[in-house]
């Protein structure tokens, strides 16, 4: 399992899915400094990357439950992987909207979603939670239920663990914020001052601010 998430790391590092900067951080919508950006939709236009992240997401969902009933994604980056998964195991699809439709049904849940399903709702990154738990509630609301949310890189944030335990579902990622430092530091992406940084990041993102340059 270790091997497995160090490749996709690799895939995220190779298809500059993650961008890694600790001098000049970039700002998140929520305000936050963070010395590293990651956004995995890229690593859909590589074929290759993007059907071992798919074998990869099917193998852990069979590995952890055997069989579910259906697949379910959060709008919006948790669709197109949910969809190739839901391919994979030859299961139904549905996906969670951030908010009802303004129109017609004014559905949270596109797709059939039947009560008494078991699904895996897949999302592609998590970081504070907020979203994965609000479509996962969601799904409980509907009357499903929600084996665990799955996703291919978590930056692992005390926050979000929290939130997850306190809500009562469990979460499953191909890859973490230590995978991707590993990896990252063995191919020369970062150093070991960059990592030492990005760890003092990763426990209290909320007021880190950037190490100001030696003289």
């Amino acid at each position: 399992m270790k091997e497995n998430a160090l490749a996709v790391a690799k895939i995220l590092l190779e298809t500059k899915a993650v961008k890694f900067s600790p001098s000049q951080p970039f700002r998140w919508a929520s305000g936050w400094l963070s010395p590293i950006y990651c956004d995995n939709r890229v690593t859909l236009s590589y074929p290759k990357y993007r059907t071992f992240i798919r074998q990869q997401l099917a193998d852990r969902i069979t590995a952890s439950f055997g069989r579910c009933d259906l697949i379910t994604g959060v709008a919006t980056a948790g669709i197109p992987q949910g969809v190739l998964v839901a391919e994979q195991l030859g299961l139904p699809f549905a996906y969670v909207r951030a908010k009802a439709k303004d129109h017609g049904t004014r559905s949270l849940v596109e797709g059939r979603a039947e009560p008494g399903s078991r699904t895996v709702l897949i999302e592609d990154l998590i970081s504070t939670g907020q979203s994965s738990l609000q479509a996962a509630e969601t799904l409980r609301n509907e009357g499903l239920d929600v084996l665990c949310v799955m996703s291919v890189f978590t930056y692992g944030f005390p926050l979000a663990d929290q939130r997850f335990e306190e809500a009562g579902f469990r979460s499953i990622s191909l890859c973490t914020y230590t995978d991707l430092l590993e990896a990252a530091l063995a191919q020369g992406y970062l150093t070991a001052d960059d990592i030492s940084s990005l760890e003092a990041w990763r426990s209290q993102p909320e007021s880190w601010t950037p190490s100001s340059p030696t003289s």
